[in-house]
Order: C-alpha cells, then structure tokens, then sequence
C-alpha cells in the first residue's frame, strides 16, 4: 500500500508535470507564428489580426522580448477578469453555466475540506485500530487518518454521522441556490436574447401519411386549421445524407488538389505523383493534380444527379417537417401542447437552433427510434458489465505486488524507493485512463443511433451514459473489486462473520488510488488541456501544406468546441470522490479542492480564447448537472451505512437512511420548483417578448427570415443561384393546390396573412366541390 511519503512523491511529480504544461503553455502562446492557435476565437470574431510581422525575420516567428517571459502567468488573472454577463455576451449562457459546475465544486468542498480536516481527521488518527486489531489487512499511512482508524462500537463515530449532516445540509443549500440563480439566468437570457429562427419554430414528427396530398401540403393544412392564427411558414425534411456525403467526399478531394497543387507551385520541375491503392500505400501510380481534377468533375456530377433526385423523389421526404409561427407565444402553444387524438401523431418539440440540429438523423422514421433506443439500452448495459472485467484485471496487475508477479525479473528495480513511489503513483491512474481514451467516442456513436435530433441532446445522453459508465466501473469497480482482490489471500482464511470487517476496512483504503488517479487525470489532465498540443501541430501541419487564403487559415485554426460529453462527467466523478470520501478518508478533499480551482482558471481562459459556440441550448443540461451531484450525496450515504454496518453500530443506519430520504426530498422539490424553466417556454414571457420586439420594429417581416432557416445545409454550400433554385423548387413543392376530396377541413381565408391561403384557390363552396 502507498504510504504518506509515496503519496507526498507522486503529488510532487504530478504537480511537477502540471508546472511544465503551464510554463510550455506560457512559452509557446506568447511566440507570433502560435496566436493563432491560442487566441482562434478572437479571430474568428474579427476582434484580433496577426502580430506585427515587422523588424527582423527571426522576430516573425519568435517573441523576443524578454520581459514578457517574467510574466508568463499572467494569463490566470486575464481569465479571471471578465464580468459573468461579459462572458455571456462573448461564449454564450451555455459556457458560462458550465464554469458554474467548477465554481460549484469550490463552494461545497473549500468549506467541506476545512471542516472535514478540523473534526474528522484529528478524531480518526488519534486511534490505533489498524496497528492493534487488524494486522493481517495490508494498511497504510493514509487509512490512519480515514475512518477505518476508529475502533468498532466507538462512540467516535457519532462524529461522522454529525459530519455527513452538515456535508448533506450545506451542499443541498448551495445546490439550491445554484439550480435558482441559473434558472433565473436561462430566463433572462432567453428574454433579453436576440431574435433567433429556433423561438419561432417546431419539429414535428411522425405526420401521418395522406394518399391524397404531399407531406408538406398536409402538414400546410394541418397548422392552417389546428393554428390558423399563429401559423406562418414550414419546411418539411429531407432526407439527403447521401448527398451530405458525397459534398463532403469531393470537399476532402478538393483539399487534396489544393495541396498537390500548392505543392507543384513550390517546385515546377517535377509534377506530384501518388499511388491509387488504399491510403496511397499501393496501386497504379498517376498525376495527383489531373487525378484530383477527374474525381472532382466526377464527384460533381454525381452531387447534381444526388441532389435533383432529393428535390423530386417522394420517397426522400420524411414525414417531419420544422413549422414556423407568427410569434413565440404560438411557438410555445404549438411546442408544449398535444396536437391530435392519437398521442404518436403529430409530436411537436421545439426546434434545435439551426447550427445544433443534427440532420442525420431527421431521416430516421419514428417509428424505429423506440427500437433503436431498447437495442442501444442493451448494448450499453453489456459494455459496462464487461468493461469491468479487463479494468478489473488490469487494476490487479498495476501494483507493485502485482507487478512483481508478473514479472519477478524487475523486483529489483521495482524496489527503488523512487520507482516504487513513481509506480505507485502514476501506474494505476494512467492504466484507467488508457482504457477511458476510446470510451466518448463508442457512446457518441450510440446516441447518434438513437435517433436523437440535436447536437446538444446527443451530447447530454452521451454525457448521462458516461457518467453511469463511470459511477459503475471507475468507482465501484475500483472499489469494489480492487479491494475484493487485494484481500484474497485474506477472506480465504478468515472465518466468515470475519468477512464483512474487513470489507468495511478495505473499502476506504481504495482512497490511495482515487487519489492518484486525481493526480493524474484531474491536475496534470487539466494542465495538458490548456497546451493544446494537438491543435497546435495540426495548425502547423496544415498552415504549411494546405493554406493559400486566409480562408484557408481560419479553417486551418478550427479551435473545437467544449465537449459536455466528455468534460461533465469528468467533473461529476470528482463530485462522486469527494461527497463519498468527505467522512470516510477526509485527506482526499484537498486534492480535489486544488481540481476544482486548476481547472476552473483553465476553462475559463479555454472559453474566453480558444472553444468555438457550437450551439446554444440555454443551459438546458443543468437538472443534470444538479441530478448526479444528488446521486452523489446518496452513494456516499449508502457507502456510510455499509461501513458503520461492519463497526457494530447499527443505531446509526436509521439516522442516515432518514438523511438519504431527505436528500431524495430536496432533489424532488427542486425538480418541481426549477426544472419546468428547463424545459417549458412561459407563456407570459413570450408574450413580452412578443409585444417588446412588435414595438420596438413592427416593420419586421417575419416570414423571409423564418422561411429557409431550416434548409439542408448540404444545400447551403452550394453556389447562390443553386441556393436560389432549392428555395424555390421546394417553395413550389408547398404553394400547390390541396388534392384532397374534400376541404371541410380548411379553412377558406388565411388568417396568417389576412388574404387566402397561398397554396389554396379561392374559397368554394363546399357542395360545389366535385
């Protein structure tokens, strides 16, 4: 086990490696050829031009003055300076809300440490347990200052109870006055924001087929009659993956030419030469440039071809459509209201913001999204039970003992006390992290086949599913089966009303590795993530083979974009960390305190100059944001219960089982007070809204701002008067005439525009109808 010395080793290192990323970062942002690469959104934004090129060729490239290098951590103050709604206005109330999430983090566990390390840690290490009583458990320097210290039966353990009261108390009070102070921030952003398409629109999906008219003729009709007040304009969807993939294909070739090209004007005597095979690795060998020209010109053909099928085939309409509104009280009505008899007809949401809607998904059917969703439920549930089985296994082997095991050969080296501590350390911490690297990625591909329809929804489930991921391999595999396996030898020669003491005890000296792992992950993680090593070499790579423009340049310094996918449940695993081990190993706290605040200053200088907006959701994520924190609270009352259960104090389960049904409480009471401001538009501040921006420009045409917001973007990039024929073919698929039999069901004039409806003839009488 790792004793306080190894502990003190390895957090030198860690903090050693962390100093180094910082002290690189400072180095290589401050050097002219790299601004672009740490400052991407201030470009991007217009706010900021290339340094001075002028004096000498080295002074382009290299920032000679000296003086500015005794101030290279002045970039942490910088980050620190920008007001809240300053940010708001500059990233967007999604990243701010996000910062919230470390700045949460330090309001609970800043007051929790220092209570934690004043009550708890004196009244654990003023004991001998584990030297007396348990001798044949391995122990360590740090299990002396846990509660596994503290003999059975002691009345010392009133103190925990007491302790996980006011650690319970005073995170649900800051939760409370979180989840009230960004609910009242999503409000006010969302009244004091910009006009935006998405306030007006809806998607509606699973139209029901009519053999009589179009998807976009009965979707007309329907919202003529159902709103004939508030209706305005629709755009039915398309189904064009295809054809997104064949504009991508010829984009990536037309990249490849630029480079072939800009590579034959730097050296005219020899023209470039690749092979046709895989990867360019074998076939026949041919003219890059006229082979990029052919697939192009060939690729362009089929793009036309792909493209006027789209625009005539029946069957490339999906029964969805996004529906525009007059007003974003219509929207709302529209939105949060049941559109039909049949509850699976007609389904009405709000639209995603342009820029956040996932069009590949529009085309799934939504009758297979629910088949979809139990396929995907059930091959997650296999990939976290057999995920624990290598991690597991692997966290057997990353110890020394293990080590030594497996290879008896470096025992000697092994036990250098340097290497030792180092192994001890690093190792465990580092295997996890291995084994996590692919993991984002599987999930992200999972809830893209669910079916979800936004960018921003797709990553909330991803995030959900990492965190479960986490919850049930990180911290119960590591805990459960670490310990399991450490203590073998142990069980097997123990009695078995022996067994469960020495689990309680087992249990909380996991905290050495959690502690390591936090090293490893969170400290020296976080220095990594603000040197950006990866961005800058691929800047590089591609300023210096592919860039001509300074278009070419801004898509070469793409700075990415804050993955909540990956980056939330990171942080809610060190919620989980620290709520379970506050009174079970209390010196783990500092560790998480110095997380907190490290990568707090970091991402705000990452959202300030670096992440691109993505899309804007309003901070749609925080019920669960403030969902997992209250998980947390229940696995560390639970975790409390099983250990004081092994210390023979059963008096204390009804106390704590009481204070994890009041948690329950709270958080049932916080979803009824805050959560409807997360997922309801109210009515009444649609309504002012409305009638603000009607007097403020009543002139506003609405219906050309809202009529092609939801076009394909594959269209989109398609020269102007491509662009121009799309709006109009589709336009023209709307303005026609209804085939139905009968039109009882519409109504004659259009109150949207006081005239006649623009895709019907003049009003008939109904018998006059053949």
């Amino acid at each position: 086990m790792a004793t306080l010395s190894d502990i003190g080793v390895a957090a030198g290192i860690n903090l050693l490696s962390a100093f180094v990323f910082l002290l690189a970062f400072a180095i290589l942002r401050l050097q002219p050829f790299n601004d672009r690469v740490y400052f991407p959104k201030w470009y991007l934004k217009g706010l900021r031009s290339s340094p001075s090129r002028s004096g000498t060729f080295v002074k382009k490239f290299v920032n000679l003055d000296f003086r500015s290098y005794l101030r290279f951590l002045n970039w942490m103050p910088e980050a620190l300076k920008m007001p809240e709604l300053e940010l708001i206005d500059h990233a967007g109330l999604d990243s701010a809300v996000y910062l919230r999430i470390y700045l949460i983090g330090l309001k609970i566990f800043v007051p929790i440490t220092f209570l934690a390390w004043a009550v708890l840690v004196p009244v654990n290490y003023t004991n001998k347990t584990l030297e007396l009583q348990l001798k044949n458990v391995t122990s360590s320097d740090i299990d002396k200052l846990s509660i596994s210290n503290v003999p059975e039966g002691s009345d010392r353990f009133w103190t925990h109870i007491v302790m996980a009261y006011a650690f319970t108390f005073w995170t649900c009070y800051v939760l409370l006055k979180e989840y009230e102070k960004v609910a009242n921030m999503r409000l006010q952003f969302l009244v004091s924001e910009k006009r935006r398409p998405d306030q007006f629109t809806v998607l509606v999906r699973n139209v029901p087929p009519d053999s009589d008219e179009s998807v976009s003729e009965t979707v007309e009709h329907f919202f003529l009659v159902n709103h004939p007040d508030t209706y305005l304009t629709h755009q039915v969807v398309c189904n064009a993956n295809k054809l997104a993939k064949l504009v991508k294909k010829r984009k990536s070739k037309q990249n490849w030419l630029d480079y072939y090209q800009l590579k034959y004007s730097r050296n005219n005597a020899k023209r470039p030469i690749m092979k046709t095979g895989f990867l360019g690795l074998w076939g026949e060998k041919v003219d890059a440039i006229d082979h990029h020209i052919t697939e192009i010109e060939k690729l362009s053909d089929e793009i036309a071809e792909e493209r006027e099928r789209v625009l005539k085939d029946p069957k490339s309409i999906m029964p969805a459509a996004f529906v525009s509104f007059k007003s974003r009280w219509g929207a709302a009505v529209c939105a949060q209201t049941q559109q039909s008899r049949n509850p699976t007809l007609w389904l009405t949401d709000w639209a995603p913001e342009p820029r956040d809607v996932y069009w590949q998904n529009l085309s799934i059917p939504y009758v297979s999204i629910a088949v979809r969703r139990l396929i995907m439920a059930v091959a997650f549930f296999f990939l976290t039970f057999f995920f624990m089985i290598p991690i597991a296994s692997v966290q057997a082997l990353a110890t020394i003992e293990g080590l030594e095991k497996a290879a008896p050969f470096l025992k000697a080296l092994i036990e250098i006390p340097f290497i030792k501590s180092v192994i001890q350390g690093f190792l465990p911490g580092i295997v996890l992290k291995l084994f996590l690297i692919f993991l984002p990625t599987i999930l992200m591909i999972m809830s893209k086949f669910e079916g979800f329809t936004s960018i921003s929804s797709l990553e909330r489930r991803s995030a959900t599913r990492y965190y479960l991921f986490n919850l049930v391999n990180v911290f119960l595999g590591s805990v459960i089966a670490g310990s399991a396996l450490d203590q073998l030898n142990t069980f097997i020669k123990q009695s078995a009303n022996e067994i469960p003491k020495t689990i309680g005890v087992a249990v909380p000296m996991r905290a050495t590795f959690f502690i390591t792992y936090i090293m490893v992950d969170g400290w020296a993680g976080i220095a990594a993530e603000i040197l950006m090593l990866k961005p800058l070499i691929i800047y590089h790579l591609k300023n210096t083979f592919l860039v001509k423009t300074e278009k070419d340049r801004e898509e070469a310094m793409n700075p990415g974009s804050l993955s909540f996918n990956v980056g939330e449940p990171r942080i809610q695993l060190y919620f989980l960390l620290g709520m379970v081990y506050a009174t079970v190993t209390p010196v783990l706290l500092p560790f998480i305190v110095v997380f907190f605040g490290l990568a707090y200053v970091v991402f705000r200088h990452q959202i300030i100059n670096v992440y691109n907006q993505e899309y804007e959701s309003a901070a749609a994520f925080w019920p669960d944001v403030h969902g997992r924190i209250i998980i947390a609270l229940l696995v560390s009352h639970v975790a409390l219960i099983g250990l004081l259960s092994t210390k023979h104090l059963a008096q204390a389960a009804p106390l704590l089982i009481t204070l994890a049904v009041l948690t329950i409480w709270f958080y049932r009471f916080c979803k009824a007070r805050y959560e409807p401001a997360f997922v309801r538009y109210p009515l009444q501040e649609a309504v002012m809204k409305d009638t603000l921006e009607r007097a403020r420009d009543s002139n506003f045409n609405l219906k050309p701002y809202l009529q092609n917001a939801y076009i394909h973007p594959v269209f989109k990039e398609e020269d102007d008067d491509e662009e121009e024929e799309v709006v109009k073919l589709e336009n023209e698929s709307v303005l026609v005439p209804t085939k139905r039999q009968s039109r009882r069901n519409t109504p004659v004039p259009s109150k949207m525009s006081g005239a006649s409806s623009q895709s019907l003839p003049e009003a008939v009488p109904e018998h006059s109808v053949p």
